[in-house]
């Protein structure tokens, strides 16, 4: 992570926070994070090459292919990561592409990791789609197509039977959701998005290729013309199915959480919802899906791409979504599982407390095992 605002405190709580996320998928990884005190925006791309070689020489005898693995993060892009993974493999003498993931494909990068985060969530959203009884109607046949290959389809806007959705953030992930959610689901409509500027409400729905040309074009969706311009925490209380906080942070709280109308949220950003807000939600009845749960699609395509640096042998788009599908959907209903357990003994735990069950127990597991408790 690289911010001008990154603290030890933050780094320290992110690092035990991604042990929960790799456990909850069930990879054969802990947890960690690294941060640097920088502002990217004001550097130029000299300052950045060697802020990245930098890092890794004072940080390279604690890293490697098989001790600790860095991915990208805020403001770490797959340039980045790709001197990191250069000025390491200097340190050692040899190529060792396994050491960084995040890299561009020419260095070893993985197809699917552009997308990953939000296509991780798409394939959990599905999975608690089919749990409520949600009618989210899968587009047959393009669950493990490219983005590119999404991308290029004609999007038509569902006139029966929509699920409406609303995204508060439009920045990579909240753009991927876009256009995942509309090109996946028949039946999906993204009727309000936001950025940092605020947000748009479209009953008809948003078209992502025209709603990311507005974006793209003049810095802000709020410049989409003929929608009703929303501030974004009225699109928290929008009267939708799929509510999608893919922004900042503590965005659901006490005082709010009562007017979330959502059945389903989905939490691709870390951390939007607070603990009070999140036992308000779950005596409502809305079905949360929590961070380290949903958004760890990117993770996990990190683990793939270690994978096949590892093996020296590469997959195609399908191959990895493929196994990145079954991850998701897997982890879904460990965690549902889980709260029917408890349920039966008696104990109404919320989708956050069976995920953090799920995984304190398969680390707990792990360590008994290796006789450390």
């Amino acid at each position: 992570r690289w911010h001008p605002e990154e603290s030890l405190d933050t780094v320290k709580a992110l690092a035990a926070w991604m042990t929960w996320k790799t456990a909850i998928v069930d990879l054969p990884y802990g947890g960690g994070k690294g941060g640097v005190i920088c502002n990217p925006k004001e550097m130029s791309d000299s300052e950045k090459e060697r802020l990245a070689r930098g890092y890794i020489r004072a940080l390279g005898r604690f890293i490697g292919p098989e001790k600790d693995i860095p991915a990208p993060d805020v403001y770490t892009t797959p340039q980045i990561m790709a001197w990191m993974m250069d000025e390491y493999s200097k340190i050692v003498g040899y190529n060792a592409p396994g050491v960084i993931t995040g890299k561009p494909l020419e260095v070893g990068g993985s197809k699917g990791r552009a997308d990953a985060t939000a296509r991780g969530g798409m394939y959990v959203l599905r999975e608690a789609a089919k749990y409520i009884g949600l009618p989210l109607e899968e587009n047959e046949g393009k669950m493990h197509k490219s983005y590119e290959e999404l991308e290029k389809l004609e999007e038509t806007m569902p006139a029966e039977n929509a699920v409406t959705v609303a995204i508060q953030g439009y920045g990579n992930a909240g753009q991927f959701a876009h256009l995942l959610i509309k090109r996946l689901f028949r039946n999906a409509k993204v009727v309000a998005v936001s950025d940092s500027k605020g947000g748009i409400y479209f009953e008809e729905g948003l078209p992502y290729n025209k709603t990311a040309e507005v974006k793209s074009k003049t810095g802000s969706v709020i410049n989409y013309k003929g929608a009703k311009r929303i501030t974004n925490e009225e699109l928290l209380e929008l009267d939708v199915d799929i509510l999608i906080p893919a922004a900042l942070e503590n965005v659901i709280r006490h005082d709010n959480a009562e007017n979330i109308k959502a059945k389903i949220i989905l939490e691709l950003a870390n951390g939007p919802t607070t603990p009070e807000a999140d036992e308000i939600l779950h005596k409502n009845g809305r079905l949360v899906l929590p961070d380290f749960l949903a958004n760890a699609g990117g993770v996990t395509v990190s683990y793939f791409e270690w994978v096949q640096n590892i093996n020296g042998y590469y997959w195609e788009f399908e191959e990895v979504y493929e196994k990145l599908d079954k991850k998701m959907s897997k982890a879904f209903w460990d965690v549902i599982n889980t709260q029917k357990e408890y349920k039966e003994k008696g104990k109404d735990i919320h989708p956050r407390t069976a995920a953090y069950i799920v995984s304190i127990q398969r680390v707990a597991e792990a360590m008994k095992i290796r006789g450390w408790i």
